[in-house]
């Protein structure tokens, strides 16, 4: 993994800035020598001085230090005597020579570190202010490729560098994100593996990962393009790579500028990391206000239907009630229509009612803010299932259940309509899936906070690719199934006992058929005092 890169030196000073710093010190002396017979040597070391300050402050260090020393010698030779000899009569001028070349070196040096402060002062606001433009440009970017396209612009203005994003794919891999501006050749697979490593890391953040502290992560390739590849780490989770690539030849001292402008590049990461994240968060947003469009309007439209049809077909089935009573009585061949008839219109009372039940349900949870109103009290279960199964009546005419009830099972507090709802769902459920003649079984175990339900038949289970969907609306076990139903039972039944604070699963058992397992919270039940005699 690569190191992080540390922050280079300033370029260098274009060289025509040292012929210039002489040409200043030479001007100096020509500006002096006609006031030598009344200008005192004090006053020209001042201008001397004062040359070396603007030098600095102008053409920087290096010429500042080379003006330093060629003012000393031009004060030598120009002004202390012997004039026009690098000979000192008096002793006392070397003491003046090392103190006007220690007062011309510091005074430069601190006349240079000024301006490179200013200059880095006006860079930095000049780069805070792009930055806060490209913050507001990506506020408003709606989609990944607007987001690309600002940050590669501010790339080209601020560094001449090329910039490629990688986000998340559907495999939670990484996707080249592909835009109308993008320069330069296509990632490498190298540097796209070494992408993926980055936001994996990233993703999982861990102490001992320098790069990770520091942001970003510098490398070379063998063509001499320097890379920085930045995490683009969001507050949930990563949100791609940013590669941020300049050429060594695009410029002196090319790779020694993305050195420079590590923060820089942290903060455009961070900026863009918010910009994408913003983005997902806006799609999941507008995928969930679809949803719950979608969801109000099926329960309108679930509850329209239901009362509409619910009322002929009770005409439907009284009528053909009626045929089969009538005297004379009809002919066996329109005997036998109208049992059949009266039979496909029960089997249609019946959805309706399961429709109806499933609307009022949804109807209550949306008034109740998600809350469905129980009307609880501690109950024997045994009883509750006992009249689910005198509910079901001819539905298990074929079939026989067997409960298993251990002999100290406790109360439970529930809604027994509700409770005799979801017992009746998922025997009838049970019934229409197992082969004629099989047995039904209830096994009811007390746990140490839950009441354990299985209910399970001998048929050819559930798929196992689609457990987890049994219980969603209007799901079915099989698509194409044959038996006939609509996907609402076992929706209603994890309706109920959500409400009461339990949970249920359907799995497949080992040694055959299907399962449905609920838990349902024990409580603390009441305490019955034995009768007197």
């Amino acid at each position: 993994m690569p190191r992080p890169t540390a922050s280079a030196p300033h370029p260098p000073k274009p060289r025509w800035h040292y012929p210039l710093a002489a040409a200043a010190c030479g001007a100096t002396t020509v500006v002096t020598m006609p006031l030598h017979d009344w200008l005192e040597p004090v006053n020209a070391v001042m201008l001397f001085l004062l040359t070396v300050v603007l030098v600095a402050a102008r053409l920087g260090r290096g010429p500042a230090v080379m003006a330093s020393f060629l003012s000393v010698g031009l004060f030598d030779f120009f002004y202390v005597p012997p004039r026009f000899s690098f000979a000192v009569s008096d002793i006392q001028y070397l003491l003046t020579f090392a103190v006007m070349l220690t007062v011309a070196l510091v005074i430069g040096h601190l006349a240079t570190g000024m301006r490179q402060r200013a200059e880095e002062a006006q860079q930095a606001a000049r780069r805070a202010q792009a930055l806060h433009a490209l913050a507001h440009q990506l506020a408003g970017a709606l989609t990944a490729e607007q987001v690309l396209h600002h940050l590669q612009a501010f790339m080209q203005d601020q560094l001449g560098a090329d910039l490629h994003l990688w986000q998340p794919g559907l495999d939670h891999g990484l996707v080249l994100l592909h835009g109308e501006d993008t320069r330069g050749p296509a990632p490498s697979s190298s540097l796209t593996l070494l992408a993926r490593s980055i936001a994996q890391d990233s993703a999982r953040p861990r102490a001992h990962h320098v790069q990770d502290e520091q942001g970003a992560q510098g490398s070379d390739d063998g063509a001499g393009t320097h890379h920085v590849l930045l995490p683009l780490t969001g507050s949930t989770r990563n949100r791609g790579v940013m590669m941020v690539s300049l050429p060594a030849s695009a410029a002196p001292g090319a790779q020694a500028t993305l050195r420079q402008h590590t923060a820089m590049l942290d903060a455009v990461g961070a900026l863009a990391a918010t910009a994408l994240e913003r983005l997902h968060f806006v799609d999941v947003a507008h995928q969930t206000e679809l949803e719950v469009r979608t969801e109000r309007l099926r329960n309108a439209i679930l509850s329209a239907l239901s009362h509409d049809v619910r009322t002929p077909l009770t005409a439907l089935v009284g009528m053909a009630e009626t045929l089969s009573l009538l005297q004379p009585p009809l002919s066996p061949q329109a005997q036998e229509m109208a049992e059949a008839l009266r039979g496909q219109a029960l089997r249609l009372h019946e959805m309706v009612s399961k429709l109806l039940d499933m609307a009022r349900l949804q109807a209550s949870l949306q008034g109740q803010r998600n809350h469905l109103p129980l009307r609880l009290a501690w109950q024997p279960v045994e009883e509750v299932i006992g009249a689910s199964i005198q509910l079901l009546g001819t539905a298990l005419a074929r079939h026989r259940v067997a409960v298993d009830l251990p002999p100290d099972l406790p109360l439970v507090q529930l809604d027994a309509v509700l409770m005799e709802r979801v017992f009746g769902n998922l025997l009838d459920n049970a019934a229409k899936y197992a082969p004629p003649d099989t047995d039904i079984r209830i096994t009811l175990t007390a746990e140490a906070e839950h009441l354990l339900v299985r209910v399970r038949n001998a048929g050819s289970g559930f798929p196992p690719a689609r457990l987890q969907e049994v219980f969603a609306l209007f799901a079915r076990g099989e698509p194409e199934s044959h038996v006939p139903g609509m996907g609402l039972g076992l929706a209603i039944c994890k309706v109920i006992v959500e409400a009461h604070g339990g949970h249920i699963e359907a799995r497949n058992p080992e040694d055959g058929g299907a399962e449905v397992c609920m838990r349902l919270p024990l409580g603390t039940p009441p305490t019955i005092e034995p009768e007197q005699p």
